[in-house]
């Protein structure tokens, strides 16, 4: 029996069921779900991420978080986590560009925040040293925490919902003809969305991610408390409008319906939940490209060019625009960082 089969046998008993419940299927059903059952990343898989593209993207973030393990006096004992952290090759790059950085490896408890049975065997193979494996934000230690979100928040389920009135109906996954189809439901009070009423108008569509305010709220507490810096990076804006759910399959865009289970599943993060939700402080939301030029990737392009020629070199000036052209991931993607009030933002990253 196929994951599509299983659907449309539970919304026969139990009728249409949320967006939301429907990506977490498709993601993490513990037999058919697209994560529990492969590696989805490089060339390979389904698509890449930028620490697959570059090394220097993973360098740049690493030094970024120790610089603000520097500033804030080199706790002795600290975590260094990553939520979604695929492969585990931004963790190995982030380890390796601080290697030289006197007392971090020392002091750093690895923690992989990873659902994944399939990638958590990849990490481990990849980073060959001591880490711990985690499922929620929750079990992360009470500890100083300099922790890295890449392309973690858009793979989090959403919810959807039309404008009608004063009112929101939401969409749902249902059944026609033994197909999986989009419907809508009755039209509610939604208080939480009554602030989007001031931007929307009839028909439009929004979404609503409820995992990540109490995600973020997770490590804004921990960094408040107890110290550390966040870097959240990922692609979408400032507000949500507009239906964003994709679904990716061998590099290529595919019907989110068509192959439940088959294809990866995201949507745009909406970055004024993410700084409404933390209790720390939080920069301002900035495109990638920017961010990395602040970091210097230019000139750590251009060191790493001069050991290149022929083809490696053309893919490596190539990965450079990728990760920085606006329009390419430069502008799409943003980040924005979290905070300790008590200290300066991440390097590259303006209050």
């Amino acid at each position: 029996m196929s994951l599509k089969e299983i659907l449309i046998r539970r919304i026969a008993h139990e009728g249409p069921i949320s967006v939301a419940d429907y990506m977490t299927e498709c993601l993490l059903h513990p037999t058919f779900g697209y994560y529990t059952t492969r590696d989805p990343f490089g060339v390979k898989g389904d698509f890449t991420t930028a620490p697959e593209i570059s090394q220097m993207f993973g360098e740049l973030i690493g030094l970024s978080l120790a610089q603000c393990w520097l500033d804030q006096g080199a706790p002795a004992l600290f975590t260094l986590a990553e939520l979604g952290p695929g492969r585990g090759t931004l963790m190995a790059d982030i380890l390796r560009a601080t290697q030289k950085v006197d007392g971090f490896h020392r002091a750093a408890q690895i923690v992989l925040l990873e659902a994944s049975p399939t990638l958590r065997r990849v990490q481990n193979e990849t980073l060959k040293t001591g880490l711990t494996h985690i499922e929620d934000v929750q079990s992360l230690p009470d500890a100083p925490l300099f922790v890295v979100a890449n392309e973690f928040f858009d793979a989090l389920p959403i919810r959807q919902f039309i404008r009608d009135g004063q009112r929101w109906r939401e969409r749902h996954v249902g059944t026609l003809d033994d197909a999986l189809t989009f419907g809508l439901g009755p039209a509610l009070l939604q208080p939480a969305l009554h602030h989007r009423l001031e931007d929307t108008k009839d028909g439009d569509l929004i979404e609503d991610c409820p995992a990540i305010a109490p995600t973020i709220d997770a490590l804004g507490q921990r960094i408040a408390q107890h110290g550390g810096a966040g870097l959240i990076i990922d692609y979408g804006d400032w507000r949500s409008l507009g239906d964003t759910l994709q679904a990716v399959r061998e590099h290529a865009a595919s019907d989110p319906l068509a192959s439940p289970g088959q294809a990866d599943m995201t949507a745009h993060v909406d970055f004024e939940t993410i700084c409404a939700a933390t209790p720390c402080k939080h920069t301002r939301v900035t495109p990638q490209g920017i961010f990395l030029e602040r970091l210097g990737i230019t000139q750590r392009a251009q060191t790493l060019a001069a050991q290149l020629s022929g083809d490696a070199l053309e893919a490596h000036i190539a990965a450079h625009r990728r990760l920085t052209h606006p329009d390419e991931m430069g502008n799409l993607f943003k980040v924005v960082g979290l905070f300790p009030s008590q200290h300066t933002p991440p390097p590259g990253l303006e209050p």
